[in-house]
């Protein structure tokens, strides 16, 4: 069941929809990336950072250009493990549509969805990537420590939070937020299993970048196959 989910998402890949979906995403990362160079720079202006380095080093007119380079190199370093968790939780933002695309095309029959409110779906992406990072720094400490398990702990601990996080989106459209959940501790393994799936493409650069998209499609097909028909005896409820 999984991998016909995820091979039906995979089918779907080139929708129209997916592809407004991945691009915003990734418009959207690089631009609040900029947006922290900017403000790191705003930040080393605002403490002095030049004059301190200038008490140190003495008065130097190639300080400003060293420190604008430093950051630079930084920023640019930090982005390599920003972007995939990044581009993942703003993408979240629009999976509805995913979502949406995918049972148009597969499940027509069923009634429209419930709208998730855009400042929920803000106060969830924001909440996703607080965890999807604090978890990864967390794990660095067991990389280190068991070096030979830690992809095994990586796949382990991402698909544990992609498939919650998926799972939610897809089952919450249509039996609101607190039944998705009775959903998802009904479905745990299943649901882990799958998310282990999206998470084993993260360690693939560029197409890292396709897993919020593929994660959303494949757990819309999985909801679908385990409680779609089911999900009447679960009252809808509005309240996310």
């Amino acid at each position: 069941m999984i991998f016909t989910s995820f091979f039906k998402a995979l089918g779907q890949i080139g929708d129209k929809r997916f592809r407004k979906v991945f691009w915003l995403g990734i418009m959207l990362t690089f631009a609040l990336l900029i947006a922290a160079y900017a403000g790191l720079l705003g930040f080393l202006q605002w403490i002095g950072a030049r004059d301190i380095l200038a008490g140190v080093v003495g008065d130097a007119s190639w300080l400003g250009d060293v420190i604008n380079l430093t950051s630079f190199f930084f920023m640019l370093f930090m982005s390599v493990f920003l972007m995939v968790p990044v581009a993942s939780a703003i993408t979240s933002m629009f999976l509805d549509e995913v979502a949406q695309a995918v049972e148009d095309r597969h499940y027509p029959h069923l009634p429209e969805a419930m709208n998730v409110p855009f400042a929920e779906a803000v106060r969830d992406t924001i909440s996703f990537l607080g965890l999807l990072i604090v978890a990864n720094l967390l794990a660095l400490i067991l990389y280190v420590l068991m070096p030979p398990l830690a992809p095994l702990i990586f796949w382990g601990l991402n698909g544990f939070l992609l498939g919650r996080e998926y799972y939610t989106l897809a089952a919450m459209r249509r039996v609101g937020r607190e039944n998705a959940k009775v959903l998802r501790r009904k479905h745990a393994a299943t649901i882990w299993a799958a998310g282990i799936l999206m998470a084993v493409p993260l360690s693939i650069p560029l197409i890292n970048l396709l897993v919020p998209i593929l994660g959303a499609a494949t757990f819309t097909h999985i909801y679908h196959r385990l409680d779609g028909q089911k999900s009447a005896r679960y009252a809808p409820s509005s309240s996310f």
